[in-house]
């Protein structure tokens, strides 16, 4: 009996080492934070508009024209791959209504075209490519359907379901479901069914995230250009947004006040157009373009989806994997060595004086560790102290979103020659926040929280240099 007591005396006197912060009011579901560590995703813009030189097609094309001559799915699911992405979506059906796979509701499809004697399946090929590669699989499926007679009636939302359901059945996991509002002015009123269509999802791909402007799961960041605004909060209000009419700076800043976790999605072609044209062969982006979307996508809370349209041999063409390998040569230059990774950190304050909460978990390389301030504390220092002066000029952060987002307002000073100098500010954080500044040496940083929603975390912290940009 004295033996157990003492035990309990013992086990009484630790600190309490299994509780983790209180969450805050809204926080992503475990599948919405594995969305997010991808950080970069590839779309895929293929249909008879490669063929027509359109971005938009009208309906009317004759199935006939689409015959690419080396369609390789498994090279776009390589480039994808060596690019660095982790998911692949492509547009099952576009406004124009051709279906890249044998879809039993239409013969607007690849069943008949000469591709493949009428017999291919670009969604089957690309499904088994993607697995292959280790990649994730999503789709788009255009709610707007020139081609299809029913478009405008009530018997339409069927027709789309019934199509939808083939896509989720028939081709493996599939991660997320992409849904946009746009529609030509040319367009048969028409009231979509959204409401079923994502129950439909979730009975048939429960582990599928839906993206829209009001989500439910992952939300359009506002724009085309696949910046995330300068402030990105993951918490939005989504009840009265509606598809296609929605208030673009609301979605790419987000609400402090939101209701509901929706990340942002950042959504740029690689070219000015979305389908590949010829007469932009010499207009793809620049690597340096690229880093400048990535530091404004990825940097700002979002995930990047970069457009990738394969050309009419049915292959992503060599100027864009050119520009794809060397962007992707300079994000790993630049992030291979953390400089802050395993040197002394302290801060001014942490919970409950348990060391669970201590400052060193932010330079211990361990997301899932993290620094947390007193539950009735809205503002930190925390010290990164160097073994040596080091050169660097690019900062990350990252708070442990799920638990939820706190940070709105921070800066970052560094000690040079004896004083501290502020090179970097900010205000949201969330998953991830990168920060740009002259080169400088400095033994010394620290993170200063000037503001929070709640009591602050973060999880993990970083010092890099960037030469070859």
């Amino acid at each position: 009996m004295r033996t157990l007591t003492v035990l309990l005396a013992v086990f009484m006197a630790i600190p309490t080492m299994a509780q983790d912060i209180p969450p805050m009011p809204v926080v992503p579901t475990p599948e919405q934070i594995a969305y997010q560590e991808q950080e970069l995703i590839g779309f895929i813009h293929y249909t008879v508009n490669a063929f027509t030189d359109k971005e938009w097609g009208d309906g009317k094309e004759n199935p006939a024209i689409f015959n690419p001559s080396q369609l390789s799915t498994d090279q776009w699911a390589k480039v994808a791959r060596q690019a660095g992405m982790k998911q692949l979506i492509i547009t099952a059906k576009h406004h124009d209504g051709f279906c890249l796979w044998p879809s039993r509701f239409t013969g607007h499809s690849v069943k008949n075209s000469p591709w493949k004697n009428g017999q291919g399946d670009v969604v089957g090929n690309l499904a088994a490519s993607c697995r292959k590669n280790g990649l994730r699989l999503g789709i788009y499926l255009s709610p707007w359907d020139q081609h299809e007679p029913s478009y405008g009636s009530d018997s339409y939302n069927s027709f789309y379901m019934n199509q939808l359901e083939e896509l989720l059945t028939q081709y493996g996991e599939i991660s997320e479901v992409w849904m946009d509002g746009a529609r030509g002015e040319n367009a048969k009123d028409m009231v979509y069914d959204f409401d079923a269509w994502r129950q439909l999802i979730y009975r048939l791909q429960p582990k599928a995230l839906i993206f829209s402007d009001a989500g439910p799961d992952i939300r359009w960041i506002g724009n085309e250009r696949g910046y995330a605004g300068e402030t990105c909060w993951s918490t939005i209000n989504s009840d009265d947004i509606v598809i296609g009419k929605a208030d673009m700076a609301y979605l790419n800043t987000g609400d402090p006040q939101g209701r509901r976790w929706l990340t942002g999605e950042c959504d740029v072609s690689i070219r000015p157009g979305w389908f590949y044209h010829p007469h932009e062969d010499s207009l793809v982006k620049s690597p340096h373009q690229l880093i400048e979307i990535y530091y404004n996508s990825v940097g700002r809370n979002g995930v990047l989806l970069l457009n990738l349209p394969p050309d009419r041999r049915g292959l992503i063409h060599e100027n864009d994997v050119r520009t794809l390998k060397a962007f992707r040569k300079i994000i790993d230059h630049t992030f291979r060595k953390n400089l802050a990774l395993r040197q002394k950190a302290s801060a001014d304050h942490y919970r409950q004086q348990n060391p669970r909460f201590a400052a060193q978990h932010l330079t211990d390389g361990d997301n899932q560790t993290y620094w947390a301030a007193d539950d009735d504390k809205r503002q930190a220092t925390l010290t990164i102290s160097l073994h040596k002066p080091r050169v660097f000029n690019r900062i990350m952060l990252q708070e442990p979103i799920r638990f939820g987002q706190r940070v709105s307002a921070f800066h970052v000073d560094a000690e040079i020659d004896g004083q501290w100098i502020t090179i970097a500010r900010g205000t949201t954080i969330g998953y991830k926040r990168l920060l740009r500044f002259d080169t400088i040496t400095s033994g010394k940083v620290r993170i200063v929280i000037d503001d929070a929603l709640g009591p602050p975390a973060l999880s993990n912290a970083g010092l890099f240099l960037a030469t070859k940009e």
